[in-house]
Order: structure tokens, then C-alpha cells, then sequence
């Protein structure tokens, strides 16, 4: 075939030994004025693929010769954007070449043009399965060669377009996603360390206590593994346990404001005595007032409503019923459980069975019924913790 007087142009033999990585998604250079495209043209006939050299030379195409099909596999790279493919070759035939090349994740949509002398709606049927996106007749039109790898290279230049575009999205997404787990992290660490300083308040307060009374320290961790015990066996949310087991401690801050004499006097307190005693309750209130603090928040109300009794005969407010905060309500049965329990400066600690006996005197009176019940149908567990703080 005598083709038109053509500008120069290049052409890259296959390099032999040279294999695409069939897992490397290559990311695709784009064709404009400064990387012309580049074309791979496959066919075992010499004179063919001369034609075809000269013919997308003529166009200003770059092109890459391989004589066979395991040849044209071998020279594939991201700088391909078209292969122009013979149908008929010995050992490996155009057919099986296109399918080898769909196989290929990074060249899945490179587009392929097959050049074929062969007729019939089977054999074009057999080559779109394949994965061949258009065909040329031989001999070939050097204006249906044009047309048809120019829009088949419009439609290259589309879908890499979209390729980078998603890659910079993803490289994008990737790096904020980092941004963000950086970030978490701070918050987390930040979070972290507000617990510790809010736990490190309780600790301090806790010591307060202990210098001022000796059997306070105790009573305290008791105080908060009960108040825990009852708050699961309500099903309170689990964050709701935690900062009930945590500001149930601080329940008799308040203390720190009675006098010694009072605190640890030995036998009953007089009339003027019991009132300065009742006063602890608004003390640790006022104590833990105004704090951003969730944990110190609950000791607030705890401090406060943990001497209000069911029937509204307790202090310092006076509320009964469920109008008493369920945390103070909670902290009730735990705290007279523990005082009864455990020896004070006015008495000898009572037997459990004793206290138990008080306490389900006082269901529907001192304590909410229901919670008392759950306490008295947790005995077993109540035990446990009063061995594990001795």
C-alpha cells in the first residue's frame, strides 16, 4: 500500500525481557502538546506494521512495534494509550492478546483497535467479548485509521482525566483522613488527661478525708464499688456507672468543714451538735459547685441529696420521693449499709444480718423500695466487696 508523503516520525521497538506487573494500576500520563500519544501497534506481518508506522506517524503519534502477541504484552506501559492489533497471528492470535490485556487491572479500558481481513458477525461478536473496542477492515482507510483512533484517544484522554482526578481525590481523602485521625488522637489524648485531672481531684479529696478521719478512706471505696453495683443493676448506661461509682466518693467532702470535736466525737451528738453534723451535706455541695466537671457535677448532686429520705423526713431540703436525685437515692442505701457496717467513734460496727434487718425496716420510708430491694437481692456481690476492702 502507497501511503501520502508524511512528516517524520518515531517508532520504539519492544524490548525484550520487559513484563507489566499485572497488579501495578498504572496511573496514566496525560496525552497533550507536550506527550503526543502513544501508539502500540501488533501485527506479525512486516509490511504491515510499516504501513501502520507510517500511517499514525502521519498523525503525530509515537509509536511501539511488537511482531507477536507475547512481544506486544511485553512492551505495555503506562505511556500506551492505543494498541492497534492484527487478528491473525500465529501461536497467540489478536483474539487471546485482547483478552490477556483486559486481564491486566491496569490496563482494563486501555482502548484496542483491531485491524482484521476477516468477516462475519461471529468474529466481531467474539472480538467485543474480548474486550476490542473498534475494528478496521484490511487493507485499511488512512481516513478511517484517523477517525477512529482519534475519538478512541479522546476517549483515553477522558477516562485518565477521571483516573487523576480520582487519584487526587483519593490522595486527598487519604491525607485528610490523617489530618483527622491526628486530630482524634489529640482530642483522645486531651480527653485523657481532663479524666486524670478529674480523677486526681477525687484522689486529693479522698486524702482530705482520710487526714480528717482515719476510717473515711475506706468507706469511700466502698462507697463508690456499691453505688457501681446498684447502678448496673438498674441498667444505667455505662458511662452513667462510671461517673456514679466516681462522684458517689465524694459524698461527705462536706466533712472537711466539721469541726474535729464533732466528727469524732465518741457517743451522741447533742441537738446543737446534730445540726452543725447536717451541715456537711450543703458544705460538699458548695465544695464542688460550678465545675465543668461531669464527675465532680454528679458529686455535686450526690453530696447534696444522699441524707433525703424516701418519706421526706431527711435533710438538708427535705425531698421525698422521686423527687430525691436517683443518684442521691443510690448513694443512700450504700452509705447507711457501710455506716451500719463498719465501727464509728459513737458505736461498734453491727452484724450484716443486723443491718439488713434495719435496712428493710426502713423500705418505702428511709430508702427508695426499689432500689433497696435490688441491694437486698445483690447480697452476694455486696459481700464481695466488703472482703476485697478489708
Amino acid at each position: 500500500m502507497t501511503g501520502p508523503h508524511v512528516e517524520p516520525y518515531a517508532v520504539t521497538a519492544y524490548r525484550p525481557g520487559h513484563r507489566p506487573s499485572p497488579d501495578r494500576v498504572a496511573r496514566p500520563l496525560p496525552i497533550d502538546a507536550q506527550r503526543p500519544a502513544t501508539i502500540l501497534v501488533v501485527d506479525d506481518q512486516a509490511e504491515s506494521r510499516c504501513a501502520l508506522e507510517r500511517a499514525l506517524g502521519s498523525f503525530g503519534h509515537h509509536v511501539v512495534l511488537a511482531c507477536d502477541g507475547d512481544e506486544a504484552l511485553g512492551a505495555l506501559s503506562a505511556d500506551i494509550d492505543l494498541v492497534v492489533l492484527d487478528a491473525t497471528m500465529p501461536r497467540m492470535d489478536g483474539f487471546a492478546v485482547a483478552q490477556r490485556i483486559r486481564q491486566l487491572p491496569a490496563y482494563f479500558d486501555l482502548p484496542i483497535i483491531m485491524v482484521t481481513g476477516l468477516d462475519g458477525k461471529a468474529h466481531r461478536l467474539r472480538a467485543v467479548e474480548v474486550g476490542v473496542n473498534d475494528f478496521i477492515s484490511k487493507p485499511f482507510d488512512l481516513t478511517e485509521l484517523r477517525l477512529r483512533s482519534a475519538w478512541l484517544l479522546k476517549l483515553k484522554a477522558a477516562h485518565d482525566t477521571i483516573k487523576r482526578h480520582r487519584a487526587d481525590l483519593e490522595e486527598t481523602v487519604h491525607m485528610r483522613t490523617a489530618a483527622l485521625r491526628s486530630a482524634l488522637l489529640e482530642v483522645e489524648s486531651a480527653q485523657r488527661q481532663t479524666q486524670e485531672a478529674h480523677l486526681d481531684t477525687i484522689r486529693r479529696l479522698v486524702l482530705a478525708a482520710e487526714h480528717k478521719d482515719r476510717a473515711t478512706a475506706a468507706h469511700i471505696e466502698r462507697i463508690g464499688h456499691l453505688c457501681e453495683l446498684l447502678a448496673t443493676r438498674l441498667e444505667l448506661p455505662s458511662r452513667d456507672v462510671e461517673l456514679i461509682r466516681l462522684g458517689s466518693q465524694m459524698h461527705d467532702v462536706g466533712k472537711l468543714g466539721i469541726p474535729d470535736h464533732i466528727l469524732l466525737k465518741r457517743g451522741a451528738l447533742d441537738e446543737t451538735e446534730w445540726q452543725i453534723m447536717k451541715q456537711h451535706a450543703a458544705m460538699g455541695a458548695r465544695i464542688l459547685q460550678h465545675s465543668p466537671s461531669a464527675i465532680l457535677q454528679i458529686g455535686e448532686v450526690i453530696a447534696l441529696s444522699h441524707h433525703e429520705r424516701w418519706d421526706g423526713g431527711g435533710y438538708p431540703n427535705g425531698l421525698c420521693g422521686e423527687a430525691i436525685p436517683l443518684e442521691g437515692r443510690i448513694c443512700a442505701v450504700a452509705d447507711v449499709f457501710d455506716a451500719l457496717t463498719t465501727d464509728r467513734p459513737y458505736r461498734r460496727a453491727l452484724p450484716v444480718d443486723a443491718a439488713y434487718g434495719m435496712m428493710r425496716a426502713e423500705q418505702g420510708r428511709h430508702f427508695d423500695p426499689h432500689i433497696v430491694q435490688l441491694f437486698f437481692d445483690s447480697r452476694s456481690e455486696v459481700e464481695d466487696i466488703r472482703r476485697e476492702s478489708d
